[in-house]
């Protein structure tokens, strides 16, 4: 939770007025406007622009022979030199600048496609400053080169150095990045009596390929397994030799005599088992952690064993967790508690999956 607490110090910036000539470097305190007859009315200069050398003639052209600005003190930034200072302190990896500050304001895109994630307590301890903002889009949303990924400005046209400073501090090490997702060669064991004796035809296959594939990855192996542990177990087993550096399990996950998915993937050695998330529909989840090789050249692969669910919702927790797993970040009893906050899917009659509330 962020509890900080800033009280933000109020001041009045002194106004003056200068000749033209000796304004560069000024801050205007008001829009400038211009009227060329037959050809263009409106805002030629606007409100807090810093008067250049280049703009002098043109200032003359339009009758000016003195101007209101702004007198600003040595402990004070222009909002837009302000929120370039801030905009580099927010962003991590992955993260670049867009342009620049306009009006005080600028934002952040994603320099690579991949997950979006935000340090929600800096971000929260940086906005309780007042008198700096930064919006971002949520946390665990993906995200494709050159989008627009948050927006930080200065509140006001003058801002103290001094809070510029203290926001920086507050954003040290970014706030926004953008993660990388691997590429994803799964090794899938799909169980079931019903589906390995050809009783019924099998749904899973389809579904876990199609979104295997939309993170520019393939299905390395596929196989079918009957309600039998030592059976699921060598086939995940011939999955991670075949070079799976993810194993998806389907079925066999609830609490009945005959699923017993969950415990042939403890019998691989896997380690930090979490089974049960706090999302609906995928309640029965589980993620494991295997680790593969010797003397120092190991390798952990995550496991993910689906519930029914991901037979016919369109979005379940698989598709929260599995670009997360695929930047690397470890997945246990927290993260996928914290799914409760706005894990419940709402059966929209024509899902707009991921740009809708599930999962954010």
């Amino acid at each position: 939770m962020c509890d900080t607490e800033h009280t933000s110090t109020s001041w009045s910036t002194e106004l003056e007025t200068i000749a033209v000539a000796e304004a560069v470097g000024s801050v205007l305190a008001h829009d400038i406007t211009e009227i060329r007859q037959g050809e263009f009315k409106g805002r030629a200069f606007r409100k807090g622009h810093i008067v250049k050398d280049e703009d002098i003639c043109h200032l003359k052209r339009l009758g000016k022979e003195h101007l209101f600005v702004m007198k600003m003190a040595e402990d004070e930034m222009h909002e837009n030199d302000a929120a370039f200072a801030l905009s580099n302190a927010l962003m991590g990896d992955g993260v670049a600048i867009q342009g620049e500050p306009r009006e005080g304001k600028i934002n952040l895109v994603a320099s690579r496609d991949g997950l979006l994630k935000v340090n929600k307590e800096a971000l929260c301890a940086f906005n309780m400053l007042g008198e700096v903002m930064c919006a971002s889009l949520h946390n665990n949303t993906l995200v494709k080169q050159d989008q627009v990924v948050a927006g930080t400005r200065a509140i006001p046209l003058v801002v103290k150095s001094s809070m510029v400073e203290e926001a920086v501090q507050a954003a040290a090490g970014g706030v926004v990045e953008v993660r990388e997702i691997a590429r994803p060669k799964a090794g899938v064991v799909i169980t079931g009596n019903e589906v390995y004796s050809g009783k019924i035809k099998d749904a899973f296959a389809p579904t876990i390929t199609q979104k295997i594939e939309e993170f520019g990855g393939e299905v390395v192996g596929l196989h079918y397994a009957p309600d039998d542990e030592r059976f699921i177990e060598d086939r995940l087993r011939e999955l991670l030799h075949a070079g799976a550096n993810i194993l998806i399990t389907t079925g066999g996950m609830s609490v009945d005599p005959d699923d017993v998915t969950r415990f042939a993937i403890r019998n691989l050695g896997a380690e930090e088992v979490t089974y049960g998330s706090a999302a609906l529909p995928g309640a029965m989840f589980l993620c494991a952690y295997v680790r593969q090789g010797t003397n120092g050249n190991t390798r952990e692969v995550p496991v993910l064993g689906i519930p029914a669910c991901g037979m016919y919702a369109k979005a379940t927790v698989f598709d929260l967790v599995l670009p997360r797993v695929l930047t690397g970040e470890k997945i246990g009893r927290r993260e996928l508690a914290e799914l409760g906050h706005g894990g419940l899917c709402m059966h929209c009659p024509e899902c707009s999956y991921p740009v809708c509330p599930f999962g954010k």
